[in-house]
């Protein structure tokens, strides 16, 4: 395995600490635009290595929560702390322990699927950037495709090698919004099997989706949404289809 450096964003003591048990915690985290209000008070606690879906029907706040998490959009009120360091404020020390899918690929359609990766791997400063590039292609199962241009790549290839860009600088915190959006069922399973092995390596995972079966059969944890607020916080093992289903959809 390819020894990585994030040096150009983070110094050696800038490292998550070992002893860190909450890779997310929020306290009161609330949202506006404008005079609309599409995060209320959410508190969660979420610890290191945890697998967690969020659960919502469209405009329940699931994206905005993730891109606050992400430092992308910050909240108007409340509390954010990563790895037991406030992220309150833009931090590209604490940017440097997350990776992001979004709804967009965020790849460069005229680059091949190695140049890409390349590109993002000297962003963060990642030491042998080719070397790494091509052990994700072959943890994805794009080995084949790495010198392709992105803008030939169905949709599922691109899904899988926006999980290894994401991967390039080894993050700590996996943030995936719809990751099995618009995807056939044998790129769903691959995506999917990608994320389970990113849990099994003891990263955190948080996802948005609006499949409650495949939630609960993916991830530990199960949070839904309704209007910006927590309305269910439970563990996926204690709960059914039916019970979340109607927490999702509301009175």
């Amino acid at each position: 395995m390819t020894t990585m450096t994030t040096q150009s964003v983070l110094n050696s003591t800038d490292a998550v600490p070992a002893t860190a048990g909450l890779a997310v915690r929020t306290s009161g985290l609330s949202k506006r635009y404008d005079e609309r209000w599409v995060l209320r008070d959410v508190s969660l606690d979420v610890p290191t290595g945890s697998y967690l879906t969020l659960l919502g029907a469209n405009g329940a706040g699931k994206s905005t929560l993730l891109h606050t998490l992400a430092m992308l959009s910050p909240a108007t009120t409340g509390e954010l702390d990563l790895f037991g360091v406030s992220a309150n404020r833009p931090s590209p020390k604490l940017r440097a322990h997350i990776g992001m899918i979004g709804h967009q690929p965020m790849l460069y359609r005229d680059l091949s699927a190695i140049e890409n990766l390349v590109f993002f791997g000297k962003l963060y400063g990642v030491t042998r950037p080719t070397q790494r590039a091509a052990e994700l292609l072959e943890r994805v199962g794009l080995a084949d495709r790495g010198a392709s241009i992105v803008k030939t790549f169905s949709r599922g290839m691109l899904q899988r090698l926006s999980i290894a860009r994401a991967l390039m600088h080894a993050p700590d915190l996996m943030l995936a919004d719809e990751p099995f959006s618009g995807l056939d069922v044998p790129s769903v399973q691959a995506v999917a099997e990608l994320l389970g092995e990113l849990h099994a390596d003891g990263k955190t995972v948080i996802l948005t989706n609006h499949d409650v079966q495949q939630s609960l059969a993916l991830a530990q944890r199960v949070v839904v949404l309704r209007r910006g607020a927590v309305v269910c916080d439970r563990h996926a093992r204690l709960v059914d289809t039916d019970e979340v289903t109607r927490e999702v959809i509301g009175p």
